[in-house]
């Protein structure tokens, strides 16, 4: 028992030190935009600034080459992410109004180190946990996740209103050190090792992945996986805005709230997936996703009572804890072999990559039939993905 709250402890750790400071610059910047009369169209390109983890795939064979144990691995997380912190550091000398440009470039490059970082600790993560821990460590990663995103879209996000700019990017680089304290000390128990060497990838591993009969159906639920919810998720902020919201006020409904919902979400989904078979626990999150949608049809349309935001937030932010673990648990069990980090990586990328595209296009769609049209799309495409789930994707799942 001792041993499994050390892996799980520092499992979260990690993916909260990762995860702070990308949902801080991916929060705050959006909304001060939208309350400097930015579109909603402006808002959604905000995204692209996670490119680097769209990329990541690059360079994830050249992690997975130069770390054949575990504590190698361990390396690449510890300086990336001091890395990551200097740069934190460095933006911290910058004014956002003035040196805006300047801001996003360093903000990239600190997303390019916390995207190593990730590809380091997903391997990392692999290797450390038995088959049958994977649902409970994947909700560690989930939960790190939105505890991550309650702390940089929420606290911070408030106290960017009493302490300014400078003083909470300091704060956030110290956040990122502290994070990295447990993996730094915690003595876990030796890795299971065969006497087989690893296999060494070679220059085109990565894009290998996509060759290996029956993935079409995988890969294809990767793409579609978020879509009936990212819309709900990405333009929930803006609509509360437009509601009349303050930024304070959206850090403590969404970024507090909303993220603590997910957390403890994602731990019930790792809960489920232990429990039930891999295509019920599909269907379930589906459905989720798919009254979400039709909650915000009904409720999120003219001026919303403080409850129905309430119920709007527990909702959409429930579905995509749930969400999370389930899809980080099926990309686990596709990595071959001494590509641990570069295959569950590509996984992962083709999601945020969907994302990315769904949430420019649904902004789009938003900014031009109104955020109840988006809804009422997002519900016709949940629906079509829960009939999917009975049908195109049941044997992709299934264990």
């Amino acid at each position: 028992m001792n041993q499994s709250f050390k892996k799980y402890g520092t499992l979260l750790s990690l993916y909260l030190a990762q995860s702070i400071p990308m949902s801080f610059f991916s929060t705050v910047v959006p909304v001060i935009m939208r309350q400097e009369d930015y579109s909603l169209t402006s808002i959604g390109l905000i995204q692209l600034i996670k490119i680097p983890w769209i990329l990541k795939f690059l360079w994830a064979p050249m992690v997975d080459h130069t770390s054949p144990s575990r504590k190698h691995y361990r390396r690449w997380i510890l300086g990336s992410e001091v890395f990551y912190a200097m740069v934190i550091v460095l933006i911290s000398f910058f004014n956002l109004s003035s040196d805006f440009t300047t801001i996003i470039v360093l903000v990239v490059i600190a997303f390019v180190a916390s995207g190593t970082q990730d590809i380091a600790t997903d391997a990392f993560a692999i290797l450390t946990l038995k088959s049958e821990e994977r649902s409970y460590g994947n909700s560690m990663q989930s939960g790190g996740s939105f505890l991550g995103t309650t702390i940089g879209s929420g606290v911070l996000l408030m106290a960017y209103y009493y302490i300014g700019w400078q003083a909470l990017l300091l704060l956030l680089a110290f956040l990122v050190t502290m994070a990295l304290m447990p993996v730094t000390f915690a003595r876990l128990p030796l890795e299971q090792t065969t006497t087989e060497p690893k296999r060494r990838p070679k220059w085109d591993d990565g894009f290998s992945f996509f060759k290996q009969k029956g993935n079409l159906r995988h890969l294809l639920l990767l793409f579609v996986y978020y879509s009936g919810i990212i819309g709900l998720l990405s333009m929930f902020k803006p609509f509360m805005v437009d509601q009349g919201y303050t930024a304070k006020e959206i850090g403590m409904i969404s970024g507090i709230y909303g993220t603590a919902v997910g957390a403890v979400f994602s731990l019930g989904g790792g809960w489920i997936i232990r429990r039930v078979k891999r295509t019920t626990a599909l269907q379930i999150i589906l459905l989720a996703g798919f009254l979400s949608s039709l909650f915000f049809v009904w409720k999120m349309h003219g001026q919303v009572p403080l409850w129905g935001i309430y119920v709007a937030s527990s909702m959409v932010w429930g579905t995509y804890g749930m969400a999370s673990v389930f899809i980080y648990t099926v990309a686990m069990d596709k990595v071959r072999k001494g590509l641990e980090g570069t295959d569950f990586t590509i996984q992962i990328v083709i999601t945020h990559l969907s994302s990315l595209f769904l949430t420019i296009g649904l902004s789009k769609f938003a900014n031009t039939y109104g955020y109840h049209g988006m809804y009422i799309l997002e519900a016709h495409i949940a629906i079509i993905l829960l009939i999917l789930s009975r049908t195109l994707f049941r044997k992709v799942v299934e264990k």
